[in-house]
């Protein structure tokens, strides 16, 4: 199968690619800079140069594909407080995508996230594949955008990925950003009592699970992309500081923005997800350590 990937030289496309090579497809990758399209031809994929507000580029590449996968996601609109024109970049990038596409039956697979749940108003149980939310803005109208286009002849699925997508190849992550946070502010924090649930992944799982979408999902398919269902935030917090070998302290509601930076409210969130559809649907069976065991490798502490 030749397959476009959005993202491709990113934290996840840099796993991503590597998995669909390794099981035979052939792989082109968006590049947006000389930096981007290098790194996508050292891990022996294509390139076509664009970005996503290159329309036309997204829509030829998906008509001339066998597939798609969509990682790309407008982050630096996200750290500057811009969800909705990040919002609306994603779906401006789908929808030309989905131009692509239509009535081929060739597999897209999009990217949301499991704390859309929370923003859905599931609350105090685990997230399950099976809830979706009528409009909501942001990541939540995309995955429905996605999830529809199965009506259209597109066998289209969506990965709802937990928000610690964790292993050495994560540098810019969620995981990373509280971890120089806690560098700065001398001590490893967890709001209130810490008892907040966060769902993980290990990136190398993560890009198996894409894979399986690629090839087998069926339309209109939502997707977990969470190992771990729920880390209690004190525990990531005392991993963080044992490693840096920093105090482990509880701040207030109000202390959390001068903390953690834009991630202030984030951090607070609870939100179990279960993956047990997923991975009965699809046989997906991660293999690699969970959060903890990941940080406590060590490799987030080097140099």
């Amino acid at each position: 199968m030749r397959v476009f990937v959005t993202g491709a030289s990113g934290h996840l496309g840099s796993a991503v690619v590597p998995e669909l090579l390794s099981a035979g497809h052939e792989v082109t990758g968006l590049a947006r800079s000389d930096t981007s399209a290098a790194a996508i031809e050292k891990l022996g994929a294509q390139v076509r140069r664009g970005d996503l507000s290159d329309l036309d580029v997204l829509r030829e590449e998906a008509n001339a594909s066998d597939g798609v996968i969509h990682l790309a996601f407008r982050h630096d609109l996200m750290v500057d407080g811009d969800l909705p024109g990040a919002a609306k970049a994603d779906l401006d990038a789908l929808t030309a995508i989905a131009d692509g596409l239509a009535g081929s039956g060739k597999p897209l697979v999009g990217t949301g996230g499991t704390a859309m749940l929370v923003m859905g108003g599931v609350v105090g149980r685990a997230g399950t594949e099976r809830d979706t939310f009528p409009s909501g803005g942001y990541r939540i109208d995309a995955e429905n955008f996605v999830a529809d286009l199965a009506t259209s002849g597109v066998r289209s699925s969506i990965v709802r990925l937990a928000p610690t997508v964790h292993s050495s190849l994560d540098r810019n992550g969620f995981i990373t950003a509280i971890i120089a946070a806690a560098r700065r502010k001398g001590c490893a924090a967890y709001v209130g009592e810490g008892t907040n649930r966060w769902p993980a992944v290990h990136t190398l799982d993560a890009a198996a699970l894409y894979r399986l979408a690629l090839e087998k999902a069926p339309a209109g398919t939502r997707l977990h992309g969470a190992d771990d269902e729920g880390v209690p935030f004190q525990q990531i917090a005392a991993a963080i500081g044992d490693n840096l070998g920093i105090p482990v302290r509880s701040i207030s509601p109000v202390e959390a923005d001068d903390h953690f930076g834009f991630l202030g409210s984030f951090v607070q969130i609870d939100n179990p997800t279960s993956s047990a559809i997923t991975r009965e649907l699809l046989g997906w069976t991660p293999t690699h350590p969970g959060l903890i065991a990941d940080l406590h490798e060590g490799h987030y502490f080097r140099a």
